[in-house]
């Protein structure tokens, strides 16, 4: 993993004012772009000046011009050398959060489909109520999932939530979201362990979610929006059957005590 460090508008904005509310705790932002030329501009313009402390780009080896929109955009650039997966790329998220000393993460896609406005909604509760883990969700009210596909709306709203709910023993509403905000403390819990390789693609988001909920820290789900682009652009990098294995077979395995 190669990491460079820009030092323009964005990192400059942990010294500008905003409406926002500070906070006590260390806040980094980072959304996960595999070649999001087209997008990952859009979604580091749409950070409000000061939502949070530090805003940085994993770029799962990315062959488009991806690495130059976020320099120019000013974005800190954590580059993997060759493409490892969505649940890699989130490791070395965490990884360099922990490492740099932030106190919270917050995960969001780099294809535009999160808003960074709604940021204060996932870090608020933790930093002001006391939780670990917090969930955003489409489907409270208050959320909004726009245009989003009949079948990925059955998938996402029913089907994963229901089983994932029935594995974990409590209600999600949205457990495929990967619009969160983590407390880094969790990960010096020896029973998460989210250097295991079949983690790499899919999987580590609800492994993580599930860990979380089974192992007793404060969670909470709160609205959001999550609204996919056209088409066009490409919605999603998600692909059929094995992309859906990917995201369901922690549920499966974890439920089944297959896994740790």
């Amino acid at each position: 993993m190669n990491v460079a460090t820009n030092t323009a508008k964005h990192q400059a904005a942990s010294s500008a004012s905003s409406d926002a509310p500070r906070t006590t705790l260390k806040v980094l932002a980072v959304p996960i772009a595999f070649n999001e030329e087209k997008k990952i501009g859009r979604v580091l313009d749409r950070f409000p000046p000061n939502v949070v402390d530090a805003i940085a780009v994993v770029d799962d080896a990315s062959t488009d011009g991806t690495p130059q929109v976020i320099c120019e955009k000013g974005a800190i650039h954590l580059r993997h050398e060759r493409q490892s997966g969505a649940g890699a790329a989130i490791r070395t998220a965490i990884r360099y959060a922990r490492e740099q000393g932030y106190d919270v993460i917050v995960i969001l896609a780099g294809n535009d489909k999160d808003r960074p406005a709604e940021i204060p909604r996932l870090v608020e509760p933790i930093v002001n109520e006391g939780y670990d883990f917090v969930q955003g969700s489409r489907y409270l009210p208050g959320g909004d999932f726009g245009n989003m596909p009949l079948y990925r709306q059955l998938a996402t709203r029913f089907v994963h939530p229901l089983l994932f709910s029935l594995a974990a023993r409590r209600r999600v509403t949205d457990s495929t979201n990967g619009f969160r905000a983590i407390r880094l403390s969790l990960f010096d819990d020896p029973r998460i362990d989210i250097d295991q390789d079949w983690l790499d693609k899919y999987e580590l988001e609800p492994y993580i979610l599930f860990k979380a909920i089974r192992l007793g820290y404060r969670f909470k789900e709160v609205p959001v929006t999550k609204i996919y682009p056209p088409k066009e652009l490409g919605y999603t990098k998600m692909k059929p059957f094995t992309g859906w294995w990917s995201i369901l077979r922690p549920i499966i395995y974890l439920g089944l005590g297959l896994k740790k």
